[in-house]
């Protein structure tokens, strides 16, 4: 079965000694393309080489530029033209990780709100889907991509957690939902097998948001507890279970709306 991981960090220092075998395992694991997430100064720059770079017959890499709300409080005009001038590039593929979070409130919300604003708007001019994040902060956050939504290409909403009701209002937007390992924690991810089924066929992704959120499903575990792509058939499998659908069926209904969102081959 061909996978996609819509979502990985690679650029995180975590992957800095080891990504070839890394590659080499999430190609062995069936994984055919992974998504990088940009999210800062320095992983925007990390992820546009991963995604230029021939990786010896592994998962073709691809690239996300973009300022994760954690960082909001760094935006400014230098940066949005980096990012602005990263996803004229053919491998970068969409603008962001970029959206609201108010769990962690790592910058002042305004910051938060005028960063997604700028970004969305980035997203527009490029002619590039917008890759989101948003936690605790769904009101404000649906309002402003209700705002934009009608000019974005296409919107996904990357590492979905939470409620029923959030999904559907993103899908009434027509935005793609991304499901990672949360939907394998019994203690915090449980109402996900509900809210995947909810989901339409067409508008289902996949991803592990490697190194975070390793399925507690997976055995056995990795000694350094560190999520990978090659780990992206436990998010399968788990979502399968909750649709009531094969894993085959899954596969290839996801990669098949991967290549369309991001247009790749």
């Amino acid at each position: 079965m061909a996978l996609i991981d819509i979502g990985a960090n690679l650029a995180h220092d975590s992957f800095a000694t080891d990504l070839d075998a890394v590659l080499a395992r999430a190609a062995a694991a069936g994984v055919e393309a992974i998504v990088v997430t940009g999210s800062c100064v320095a992983s925007n720059e990390v992820a546009a080489r991963l995604a230029g770079r021939d990786h010896g017959g592994g998962p073709r890499l691809q690239a996300t530029a973009g300022l994760h709300p954690h960082h909001a409080a760094d935006w400014n005009d230098a940066l949005g033209a980096r990012i602005a001038e990263l996803a004229r590039t053919p491998g970068v593929v969409a603008v962001g990780e970029c959206g609201l979070d108010y769990f962690r409130d790592l910058s002042p919300r305004a910051a938060q709100r005028q960063a997604f604003v700028a970004q969305l708007e980035l997203a527009i001019a490029a002619g590039k889907p917008v890759f989101l994040h948003q936690r605790e902060a769904h009101a404000d956050f649906l309002a402003i991509l209700r705002e934009h939504r009608a000019a974005l290409p296409d919107a996904i909403v990357h590492c979905f957690t939470d409620s029923a009701e959030a999904c559907a209002d993103y899908l009434a937007l027509d935005c793609h939902i991304g499901i990672t390992g949360w939907i394998c924690d019994e203690r915090r991810g449980s109402h996900l097998q509900d809210v995947v089924r909810q989901i339409p066929a067409p508008r289902l992704l996949i991803e592990t948001d490697a190194p975070y959120l390793l399925p507690r499903t997976l055995k056995p575990k990795p000694k350094d507890r560190r999520n990978e792509p090659a780990f992206l058939p436990a998010v399968l499998d788990a979502v399968a279970a909750a649709r009531g659908e094969p894993p085959a069926t899954v596969a290839a209904q996801t990669t098949a709306n991967a290549r369309r969102v991001f247009g790749l081959p």
